[in-house]
């Protein structure tokens, strides 16, 4: 183990990047991604949760759509963390950090129906499509499109899987009703 004691950038800050974006543009784009990060941390324990937990007939391809779910969540927060860092800033990591820093909340640890469970992923997702947006216009605005870029792609993948939530909460099934009571 290392003795290394030496904190080389303290969690908060920027520092000056190669990419050539100014100070104090970096600092609020690095923001919003570390902000995006950590919704991005939220949602992923969310849909792992939901995916440990999932019951029912329709087990088997929910607990697949949910695992495909949080595997492209937690894509997007590796891209987003790598471009916080090539910015000059520090991603945020950590639970606590995530959680704190967050603009979306955890359900909680209590095991909930699938539906009322699909609805407030879909409502995350909504949260998330709309802070994301945000940062998306932020960095078009600071003159970084690149970041924009970057977000727009893992926007679109949100936005896809958001839709899928939704027509697994449309009341249309093949399921008998005889078989739901």
């Amino acid at each position: 183990m290392s003795t290394q004691k030496t904190v080389r950038q303290s969690a908060d800050s920027v520092e000056e990047n190669a990419l050539r974006l100014e100070q104090d543009k970096a600092e609020q784009i690095v923001d919003a991604l570390n902000t995006e990060l950590a919704n991005s941390y939220v949602l992923y324990h969310q849909l792992k949760k939901h995916h440990w937990v999932v019951e029912g007939a329709e087990f088997l391809p929910l607990h697949e759509f949910l695992e495909e779910a949080y595997e492209h969540v937690e894509e997007g927060a590796d891209v987003i963390a790598e471009r916080a860092q090539a910015l000059g800033g520090v991603p945020v990591s950590g639970p606590s950090n995530q959680e704190e820093r967050a603009t979306v909340e955890f359900e909680g640890e209590d095991v909930y129906d699938v539906r009322t469970m699909f609805e407030h992923d879909l409502e995350m997702y909504g949260d998330i499509i709309e802070s994301m947006r945000g940062s998306i216009e932020l960095a078009e605005n600071l003159g970084d499109p690149a970041t924009a870029e970057i977000l727009r792609e893992i926007l679109v993948t949100l936005e896809e899987d958001g839709h899928h939530f939704e027509h697994y909460l449309e009341d249309d099934t093949l399921v008998l009703e005889e078989a739901t009571h």
